[in-house]
């Protein structure tokens, strides 16, 4: 075995072990997808709010009831109950880790092993700081479950889940307490002192604390600040129609879409199998020149140690940490680092091949004048109903666990324009450029030196789910991938690709920034 052999089986043994660290450390993150689900349901109940006028020609009422459905609050209610309980099994991990950690013998190793003592108590730390955050939004999710029992006129419900709070803290978040005794009191029809209502503004949020202040306007018997109160939250019920209507309009119209055109190219395949569009070059492979010990290079060089590894000891060499920083300053850093990790792999790739320049017909090809744009707004549509149908059912198995991309939640809380113009650099610009590159224009022809081309398809779609390393995205990212290859192997056009995936990109951005500034 060679030198260059011998590191390469080092680095992957070193790829494969972080690898398998990250995704393991993800099986216990919580998943994106419920909190995005739970900022879809308060923009639900800020549409259901709405009241047309009764001059109006239109029957909005009822349209927005159908956007809404017949009981809004009721839905809401079981949504926030369904991520109480997977948050709580999340916490209940992680105590479970610290437990064991506290029990362990670490602490009583002899001082030479320092290392290990350093790991142990950043550990500790790291895993008490992710308690307390899940601790905090529990106590959150139990404040806003009772407003929702509450408006259901629910209200021993509701006090005993409050109740069950104020208990629970003692004299732990206090924040969480003060607003939990202040709520049960109004629910309970007392008057409260007028400090109620900076509490009430300051511990919570959109349709809730509208809730929270008209409850107590009305205990109050203060008509006027009702009145006042109700108009504006009429105000932001109709802002919200049009919010809701788009993020909605999105998977439903797309996946109809989607599915139209799917079912078309099945029957087509089966019609006229010889003229079928999807019959277009898929048996054609790849005339490869180099071996698997190159594919391989690339891929964990390139892709996963430049990554996993040089990046984040630069990084830690540099002492850049923008943890505490400004919502552009995160942004900047997280499109500085991966332009870093995308220079990084490219030159890989450069050095890696290029010893076969020139390289035979169909690498890398770019093609202006051809119909990369239907391929790439047709594959669009095709995956928006696969990866809506398999995201439900990887719903069923990680029940809201698994961990999901840091951008997307950092992207939700982006409504900052210029952060948002960041992330979109980063996630419809750079990363389709990137990993199309990467996976379908490389990895995806080199495999076909071996496989069959629908073969490399699947291949290159479950490495591109993995490479980014949550246990819960395997399966959306893989059908989202295979969608990807799909569309590049029939069109031999890295811009039909590039497009799809900013579009997909595109639209979970717009998605979240509406979202974020819809609660």
């Amino acid at each position: 075995m060679t030198i260059k052999r011998v590191i390469l089986a080092l680095l992957t043994i070193l790829a494969i072990v972080q690898i398998g660290s990250s995704l393991k450390s993800s099986l216990s993150q919580p998943q994106i997808q419920s909190r995005l689900e739970l900022y879809q349901t308060n923009l639900v109940l800020h549409v259901a709010e709405f009241k047309a006028s009764p001059s109006d020609d239109f029957d909005l009422n009822g349209a927005v009831s159908s956007l809404v459905g017949e009981n809004p609050y009721s839905a809401a209610s079981k949504k926030y109950q369904q991520v109480r309980e997977e948050t709580v099994v999340s916490r209940n991990t992680f105590a479970s880790q610290l437990k064991q950690l506290e029990q362990s013998k670490s602490d009583a190793i002899e001082v030479a092993d320092t290392a290990t003592k350093t790991n142990n108590l950043a550990l500790k730390a790291q895993l008490t700081k992710e308690i307390t955050e899940l601790d905090l939004f529990i106590n959150e999710l139990d404040l806003k479950q009772g407003i929702l029992l509450g408006v259901q006129e629910r209200t021993e419900e509701a006090i005993a889940i409050w109740d069950k709070l104020i208990d629970r803290n003692g004299n732990s978040f206090q924040t969480a307490v003060q607003t939990a005794t202040t709520l049960k009191q109004l629910w309970q029809d007392k008057k409260v002192g007028v400090d109620a209502i900076a509490i009430l503004k300051n511990n919570l949020d959109g349709w809730f604390r509208y809730q929270a202040l008209a409850k107590y306007d009305t205990v109050n018997n203060l008509t006027t600040d009702l009145a006042t109160l109700q108009a504006q939250e009429s105000n932001v019920a109709s802002s919200s129609i049009f919010k809701l209507a788009l993020i909605s309009g999105i998977p439903v119209f797309g996946g109809i879409g989607g599915l139209i055109l799917l079912v078309s190219l099945i029957i087509q395949r089966f019609v006229k199998p010889e003229k079928a569009i999807i019959k277009t070059n898929s048996d054609t492979t790849w005339a490869t020149p180099w071996d698997w010990e190159i594919t391989w290079q690339v891929l964990i060089v390139g892709f996963f140690f430049v990554g996993q590894f040089v990046l984040p000891i630069l990084i830690s060499l540099l002492g850049i940490n923008p943890g505490n920083a400004p919502l552009r300053i995160k942004a900047l850093y997280v499109l500085g680092t991966y332009l870093l990790m995308a220079v990084g792999g490219i030159s890989v790739l450069y050095l890696s091949i290029k010893t076969y320049f020139p390289l035979p017909e169909d690498w890398f090809k770019f093609k202006l004048k051809s119909s990369w744009i239907l391929w790439g707004f047709g594959g669009y549509l095709v995956a928006i109903p696969l990866v809506l149908l398999v995201s439900a059912l990887n719903q069923q198995i990680w029940h809201g666990q698994g961990g999901s991309n840091p951008l997307l939640f950092l992207a939700l809380q982006a409504q900052d324009k210029v952060a948002l113009a960041i992330f979109f650099s980063t996630a419809s610009i750079a990363a389709p450029l990137f990993e199309e590159v990467m996976f379908r224009g490389f990895l995806l022809p080199s495999l076909t030196r071996y496989t069959s081309v629908n073969g490399a398809i699947i291949i290159s779609g479950f490495i591109f789910a993995i490479a980014h390393l949550s246990l819960s995205e395997v399966l959306p990212l893989a059908t989202l991938g295979i969608v990807l290859g799909f569309v590049y192997t029939r069109s031999r056009n890295l811009l039909a690709p590039m497009l799809l995936h900013c579009l997909w990109n595109s639209g979970t951005l717009v998605s979240l920034f509406v979202l974020g500034s819809g609660v």
